[in-house]
């Protein structure tokens, strides 16, 4: 029997044969010293049609969740409309071949449809099955799932208030000895106040569970004040207490004295702000995406903030008193201020959106995406301005290789997600575009004298907890070959109103056999698991052994 890599092989030459990758014949520059993903536009070939549009309430936001909901481990798709509908599709493609999706039929409540700006995955009843954060302008929605993609309105079980903000932002955690996660929600412009939308920023809210046994009780939210217009938010264990804080981007066009955030969450105490006295320092940008990893696997994770104008790289300043967060920004130095179009001949700023990071190569290294797209027609700002593929080299520097990779569009970049979605390995990309059809990448491998080949090696991760917070959100992977160490958090939230949850991708190079690690959310270490590489991995807490999964079409 062919294996789905080899058909893969096959089908990425047969693919190569005939299409070029964006601006690859225009790349005048040296090629990058890495392998160069080439990145196969096929949307409208995969079953996949979906615009995000709408009127001004629509222009930030667009965003799409990657899970699996009908229980196959490869990841659906579910992306926001805005005004028009959301829509799901589930995921047909066969194992290491080209990327197929079949659109479910009223999966979305009609009452909730419409008006969405993004959605984000997360078992929140601890029944196995992922449930929908549905992020809206006029109230949010959170939907029960169940067998085979189906979706029912929870808010009522779980005693949850949408409000009737313009909601834009997204995390959740699972705090220390409660059943059900914490969810925070990042709100845009107060379109309700007078002057609006220039100085109205609402207020943000976290919502802790109650202490019912069989359902979370949201019903006693703690409103975050001052908010400053978020577009993105993650919880993060920046100070390695076990204890993740939230960190809130924030878009200063509308806020006079608007600033990033950190909030400072303990157990049985609200939220409350990092000020100077516990030495945050003010950065005010024009906030976007967030995204975290921890590029020199010291523990201490790195920020990629995007913005208008430029990309912040931010990491722990090492000069600051233990325990403050002080961080300092390394984006020039590392090659990713991303601040101008890479192509075309529009000099103008760019603009960023979602952000994350992931290692589109299998070199080990970490690579970072960013969605571009002029917010409407800014005439400051870049019209042309393609999304970043910020590939990750031996130095800890980043080279931009977007249009030899193929994905330097004339679009309109916001949410995305990047996930393994034909389980051969190799991770592709989903972007929603304003205005204009979303796109759909299938990573076809390497190239070399015009043909595609493998990059490196690589592993698939999925993490398992019996009863409460069953996928490990909160816990932190390592995997080790040789002398290098790759880090991975499972987080929710983060990006540009986009989220994902599923295999945990991570390139090993030239390595074919690793050893992993857990450290999970309560802090306990696994024992190693000794694996061979360029397989899926399913490691339920307590076994002795990872156990191997192989897709099947």
């Amino acid at each position: 029997m062919m294996s789905g890599y080899l058909k893969a092989l096959i089908a990425a030459a047969l693919v190569f044969a005939s299409v070029a990758p964006a601006g690859a014949a225009e790349a005048e520059r040296a090629a990058p010293p890495m392998d160069v993903p080439v990145m196969h536009e096929e949307a409208q070939a995969a079953g996949i049609a979906h615009t995000y549009d709408g009127p001004w309430e629509y222009f930030v936001g667009g965003g799409v969740a990657a899970f699996d909901c009908n229980g196959d481990r490869r990841p659906d798709l579910a992306f926001a409309g805005g005004q028009s509908p959301a829509t799901l599709y589930e995921n047909r493609s066969p194992a290491g071949g080209a990327l197929s999706f079949a659109e479910k039929k009223d999966a979305f409540p009609d009452d909730i449809a419409r008006k969405v700006t993004g959605l984000y995955p997360i078992d929140i009843d601890n029944d196995g099955w992922r449930d929908l954060v549905v992020l809206r302008v006029g109230e949010n929605v959170i939907l029960k799932g169940g067998p085979g993609c189906t979706f029912t309105r929870a808010d009522r079980e779980f005693a949850f208030d949408g409000g009737r903000a313009w909601t834009t932002a997204f995390a959740a955690t699972f705090e220390a000895g409660r059943r059900f996660p914490t969810l925070a929600f990042g709100n845009y412009v107060d379109r309700a106040a007078p002057g609006s939308p220039w100085g109205t920023c609402h207020d943000n809210v976290l919502a802790r569970p109650g202490e019912r046994e069989d359902a979370p009780d949201y019903s006693a939210p703690q409103v975050l004040s001052p908010g400053y217009c978020a577009l993105s938010m993650l919880f993060t264990d920046w100070n390695r207490t076990g204890e993740p804080d939230l960190r809130i981007t924030n878009d200063r066009q509308y806020y006079r004295g608007g600033e990033e955030q950190l909030w400072r969450i303990e157990p049985n105490r609200p939220a409350r702000p990092y000020r100077a006295s516990d030495g945050w320092r003010t950065v005010r940008i024009w906030g976007m995406g967030i995204a975290e990893t921890d590029l020199n696997a010291d523990g201490y994770p790195e920020y990629a903030l995007t913005s208008m104008g430029d990309t912040k790289l931010q990491t722990l300043d090492e000069e600051a008193d233990e325990g403050s967060p002080v961080y300092r920004d390394i984006a020039l130095e590392k090659g990713a201020t991303a601040h101008r179009p890479y192509a075309g001949d529009d000099l103008k700023p760019s603009t960023g959106w979602h952000t994350e990071f992931a290692d589109f190569n299998n070199d080990g290294r970490t690579d970072l995406f960013i969605a571009k797209g002029n917010v409407e027609q800014m005439p400051d700002f870049a019209a042309y301005d393609p999304d970043n593929l910020l590939l990750g080299g031996a130095d800890g520097t980043f080279v931009e290789t977007g249009d030899l990779a193929g994905i330097a569009l004339p679009a309109k970049g916001r949410g995305a997600a990047i996930a393994d979605l034909n389980m051969d390995g190799m991770l592709d990309l989903v972007v929603v575009n304003r205005g204009g059809p979303a796109s759909l990448f299938r990573n076809l491998g390497g190239r070399t004298d015009g043909r595609p080949r493998p990059m490196g090696n690589w592993l698939g991760i999925e993490l398992q907890q019996d009863g409460i917070n069953r996928d490990a959100v909160g816990a932190t992977v390592l995997v080790k070959s040789g002398n290098d160490t790759r880090t991975r958090n499972v987080q929710i939230g983060g990006g540009h109103a986009s989220g994902r949850i599923g295999f945990i991708h991570v390139g090993t190079g030239t390595a074919e056999r690793a050893q992993i690690r857990i450290k999970w959310p309560d802090g306990e270490w696994s024992a190693p698991y000794r694996v061979f590489a360029n397989n899926f991995v399913v490691i339920r807490r307590g076994a002795e052994q990872a156990q191997y999964w192989y897709p099947v079409d």
